[in-house]
């Protein structure tokens, strides 16, 4: 629930997103108003072709809806070039995807590089593999890393460039349990650490129980938004 104190970082209203294929008109999301504030946790709840992932891109700039606006601060993103919505990626948005998408000729560390080398004010990539506890595996390539361990590299190449924003879409989807904790544990870190405004997608209900809003998504639409009062952290989840 949105406080007289809280900044809201990204503004949806009325977005929608219509794909044609061939004959068929697939509408993906069905009007979305909604809010992300400063700093919060928020999960995006839902099954497959509930319309999250889409809502997720055009929140990232990695897409642009069909109708509605979505403002970022006080910048209107649908209104951009696509030119502005690339700076606009590489200055304030982390992505982390349920498949790693590392480089395999390149070490933890060179694959963390890759997005240090042209963010604007970047942490060390040894200081972001540190917030994600895999300094010591900084020279291992990542066939000699386990899956869990790939995905942390991925979230260490995501903040190293301290964005305001973390987009997650499945994070834990190719995980087993224990390494899917491990993963939340380290989202939910930088969260807290930096303030990162962090929204997780994802079809599993018992994450929501880590967030501090849970919206709802059913056949492209929002469907409900619960407050956690009470939230747990990664550990203490029942799945």
């Amino acid at each position: 629930m949105k406080s007289s104190t809280q900044t809201s970082v990204f503004r949806a209203e009325a977005v929608t997103k219509t794909y044609d294929m061939g004959e068929v008109k697939v509408h993906a999301l069905r009007g979305v108003s909604l809010e992300l504030y400063d700093q919060e946790f928020v999960v995006l709840l839902g099954a497959s072709g509930s319309g999250k992932s889409t809502l997720l891109n055009i929140l990232g700039g990695l897409d642009v809806p069909t109708s509605g606006t979505l403002h970022y601060l006080d910048k209107e993103l649908t209104a951009s070039q696509p030119s502005d919505l690339t700076r606009f990626r590489r200055a304030n948005v982390g992505f982390i995807f349920q498949f790693y998408n590392l480089i395999p000729s390149l070490t933890a560390r060179e694959n963390v590089e890759l997005i240090t080398e042209i963010a604007e004010d970047p942490m060390s990539p040894l200081d972001a593999l540190d917030m994600v506890h895999l300094r010591n595996r900084a020279n291992h390539f990542p066939a000699q890393l386990s899956g869990g361990e790939q995905q942390r590299v991925a979230i260490a190449r995501a903040i190293a460039k301290r964005p305001r924003v973390l987009l997650c879409d499945e994070p834990t989807g190719a995980l087993d349990v224990k390494t899917g904790i491990v993963v939340l544990e380290a989202i939910a870190h930088i969260n807290k650490e930096f303030g990162t405004t962090t929204a997780v997608i994802t079809h599993n209900a018992a994450i929501a129980k880590m967030a501090d809003r849970v919206i709802s998504l059913s056949d492209g639409t929002i469907s409900g938004v619960q407050v956690n009062e009470d939230k747990i952290s990664a550990s203490e989840l029942d799945w």
